[in-house]
């Protein structure tokens, strides 16, 4: 059997259990990314009800409709919870819907999957699939709490909080479902431009926290009004130029940041990805 026959697609999977820390956002920015390098990618939005990313790519769907652009677009699908009565079976159920997805899209190169901002078991099961896990991070101590109670004198690390704790029993079932692992990366989210007292301090206690649970830790996207408006109409930073949208030195920067993120990422390749069933 041929390598190009067995390989699976590599599953991206961005998660928090705090709304508002640009899990879509960033998840648009990916996929658009690999779009343009010519990969096939799929998306998958678990958080249906709010349906963020949901909304992204119809919005894409409809600017390139409207306008005659060239803006390439993953094959999408939504998941909503169940609504059976039954916890045992609402839970069957979803673990079907997602399970079917997956498999559906295994001929493609990537599978980004946008998870919401709670925890649910459609959620957990969703961070059991991934190779790599994003957990954007808004950079405060207000979102830290998900991830590590710490101390608030000295802000020693106390404990690893609900979110993390989850994230290993993902990881555990990963291991067992299929053998693989998950490369676990957070992302320091809306970063401000200004120095402060905050930012290193939270730069301390994530470094500490990455060795201890075994996380990757990176800098993603700065605060920036550009991504609001980006979303009405589908488009992404890589898209402006293409859209005859003015770019000034802020989206620049920006354009900058997604580049170091993706590199920071480090998605394997579709060679790199090839793998005997």
């Amino acid at each position: 059997m041929s390598t190009s026959e067995t390989r699976k697609a590599y599953v991206v999977v961005l998660g928090n259990e705090k709304g508002g820390t640009g899990k879509s956002t960033a998840a648009m920015h990916i996929i658009t990314n690999l779009l343009r390098q010519n990969y096939k990618v799929a998306s998958i939005d678990v958080d249906a009800r709010q349906g963020t990313l949901s909304r992204y790519v119809e919005n894409r769907r409809l600017r390139a409709a409207k306008t005659g652009e060239d803006l390439a677009l993953p094959e999408h699908e939504a998941i909503f919870k169940s609504s059976l009565p039954s916890v045992e079976e609402a839970e069957a159920e979803e673990k079907e819907k997602i399970f079917s997805a997956i498999s559906r899209f295994q001929s493609y190169d990537y599978i980004v999957i946008d998870t919401p901002g709670s925890d649910s078991y459609l959620s957990r099961l969703a961070h059991s699939f991934a190779d790599t896990l994003i957990t954007p991070l808004n950079d405060s101590f207000i979102d830290l709490d998900m991830l590590v109670r710490v101390s608030a004198d000295s802000l020693d690390i106390l404990k690893p909080s609900t979110y993390s704790e989850m994230v290993w029993d993902q990881k555990k079932q990963r291991a067992i479902r299929d053998g693989g692992s998950i490369d676990w990366i957070v992302m320091r989210n809306r970063l401000s431009s200004i120095h402060s007292r905050n930012k290193e301090e939270m730069e301390r206690v994530l470094s500490a926290l990455a060795k201890r649970i075994g996380f990757r830790l990176i800098s993603g996207f700065g605060e920036r009004v550009i991504f609001r408006e980006l979303f009405l109409s589908g488009l992404t930073l890589l898209d402006m130029r293409e859209s005859n949208l003015p770019l000034s030195l802020s989206h620049v920067a920006a354009k900058q940041e997604l580049a170091n993120l993706m590199e920071l990422i480090q998605l394997p390749s579709q060679n790199q990805r090839s793998r005997i069933a």
